[in-house]
């Protein structure tokens, strides 16, 4: 499969963290709509002011950064009930547009930066709003994210779970998430091939299909002649002698030598 085909189907699914996470605070910016059952009169939509109020028919002024819309559909109703205004109010609060939400991509997406949320927005929402992600990008992302004060991470292998798409949800992604998409592991090819250079490496992948992807062998060119060039654990790259069937490993340098007839 092409490597831009397979970073797309890659931003298909995520598996959730497994976390419970509350529902999102009101914040600065953000647009709210209002409205309350039986009295179309009083719906509204308005922007949290920079102090985090908004105005609303009958009350006045509400401070409303930091609450959930639960919590300001029961503040509204307490003042509109105590006020004398409304028997029993109904009040249903929307958050419209989460701008006050916002949430970091880094590393090998095509548009790293800051990005405003929604509370359905899910991991490929931000992806896309990032361009997706890179080709030289890996399968496996780092999402942290900040419970209790403490910072907690988790590394997702995408390829895990592309299989399971009608069993996995997507993750959603919550205020001050960092998304960190790091560089795949990469192999590099040299000597008598069409193009030598760098590649990322697919799982299983043996030194037989990495031919290929360097655009094969130049005339010239032998798989007799073929040299692996290894780390070993001292990080010291030493010739390694393979079968077209070995597996690649990252950061392995293939040399493909020049026939002598």
């Amino acid at each position: 499969m092409h490597t831009n085909v397979k970073a797309l189907l890659l931003l298909a699914l995520l598996l959730p963290i497994q976390q419970s996470f509350a529902a999102y605070n009101i914040g600065p910016d953000d647009v709210l709509r209002i409205s309350v059952y039986g009295h179309d009169d009083l719906r509204t939509e308005s922007r949290v002011s920079a102090d985090g109020r908004i105005t609303f028919p009958l009350i006045g002024e509400i401070a409303v950064s930091g609450k959930s819309t639960m919590e300001l559909e029961e503040d509204i109703a307490v003042k509109l009930i105590g006020g004398g205004f409304i028997h029993d109010a109904q009040v249903n609060a929307t958050v419209l547009t989460h701008v006050s939400q916002q949430v970091s991509v880094l590393g090998y997406a095509n548009r790293p930066g800051r990005y405003p949320l929604d509370s359905d927005s899910s991991i490929i929402d931000l992806i896309a709003m990032a361009g997706g992600i890179h080709e030289l990008g890996d399968n496996k992302v780092l999402i942290t994210r900040t419970i209790n004060g403490k910072p907690q991470r988790q590394k997702l292998n995408l390829l895990d779970y592309l299989e399971d798409a009608n069993s996995i949800s997507p993750f959603k992604m919550h205020q001050g998430d960092v998304v960190y998409v790091p560089k795949a592991p990469l192999f590099y090819i040299y000597g008598e091939v069409q193009h030598p250079g760098s590649y990322r490496i697919e799982p299983g992948i043996s030194v037989e299909r990495a031919l290929p992807i360097g655009g094969g062998l130049t005339l010239r060119g032998t798989e007799n002649g073929i040299i692996i060039k290894r780390k070993n654990g001292s990080g010291v790259l030493q010739d390694v002698d393979v079968e077209l069937g070995d597996t690649v490993l990252k950061d392995d340098v293939i040399y493909v030598g020049e026939r002598w007839f």
